[in-house]
């Protein structure tokens, strides 16, 4: 971005330190109507006293680096904001695709869907969701497979490291690593990464998918969802819960009782009540902003 910010002669601010109400400050203040970041920040955003001030109403947000959160993108939509993901990787350089809208009758929920996927490919991306011998998975929005990518733009291989660059391009395609399902529509939507999903008596459960649900709930400020070692399953969920400033914390089981609404509505496996919870004072992050989950494994496993 901003490279061709600059290639187009657009006015670029740049803030420094991450400060929230230094941030709206200067979107108000500069006339910002562009930016792009990962959840953490817009929530940091949403958590400020200023947010509810300053007008948001002409400001566009890609969120990247994560999940888009229904709760978060609902919460944008209401002041105004025009919030959307988009998804790539380093090895991309960055962007593959953006969840734009293309139809002006959608309901609030249709539209909030939209929002949070992953999005269609850009022009010059040729991608594709593959199973584990490279055939197309059905354009179903269930059936689940790899995403791996074509364009001009990629990354050739890793420097000094000629094993995992071949497996990188295996088969002639970018391997992104990232577990996706594809509607009638073309948008994809990445339900996990490959190293993230639990996996509980040879089923796969998204965590991304339990994340999202979880974070509906009234007391939830942010959640991660990891994986922990069981000697029946192999693996089994594990929640590490933030809850909102001022929120009286709940009891496990009404967390869980949350989630087995969704499973009865028939929209999360219902492996899903293996579930733990575990309330901490904060995630930790990678140094952009984005959830540890690799650091939390490790630190979980020991507890």
């Amino acid at each position: 971005m901003p490279y061709i910010a600059t290639t187009v002669g657009v006015k670029q601010v740049y803030p420094g330190k991450y400060a929230p109400n230094s941030l709206l400050q200067f979107i108000e203040n500069e006339g910002v109507t562009f930016s792009h970041c990962v959840p953490t920040i817009m929530h940091m955003l949403m958590a400020s006293p200023e947010f509810e001030r300053v007008d948001l109403s002409n400001w566009k947000v890609i969120i990247g680096g994560a999940a888009l959160p229904r709760k978060m993108c609902q919460a944008a939509m209401a002041k105004g904001i025009d919030i959307f993901t988009g998804y790539g990787m380093s090895e991309t350089c960055p962007i593959l695709t953006l969840a734009h809208i293309n139809k002006n009758d959608l309901s609030e929920d249709d539209e909030i869907d939209i929002r949070c996927k992953t999005g269609r490919p850009l022009p010059l991306v040729q991608l594709r969701v593959v199973d584990k011998h490279m055939a197309d998975i059905p354009a179903d929005d269930t059936s689940v497979g790899e995403i791996v990518v074509r364009s001009p733009w990629l990354t050739q291989g890793y420097l000094k490291d000629k094993r995992n660059s071949e497996n990188l391009w295996k088969d002639g395609y970018l391997h992104t690593g990232d577990v996706a399902q594809i509607n009638k529509d073309g948008y994809i939507n990445i339900t996990d990464r490959m190293k993230d999903v639990i996996k509980i008596g040879g089923e796969w459960l998204s965590s991304l998918e339990l994340e999202d649900i979880i974070n509906l709930h009234d007391c939830v400020s942010e959640v991660a969802v990891i994986s922990t070692t069981d000697e029946k399953w192999g693996e089994k969920p594990l929640a590490l819960i933030v809850l909102k400033e001022n929120s009286a914390r709940p009891a496990e089981k009404e967390i869980v009782k949350h989630v087995k609404a969704f499973i009865d509505k028939g929209l999360l496996n219902k492996l899903a009540l293996l579930l733990t919870v575990r309330f901490v004072d904060e995630i930790d992050k990678t140094s952009v902003g984005k959830i540890n989950k690799r650091l939390l494994r490790e630190k979980n496993a020991e507890k």
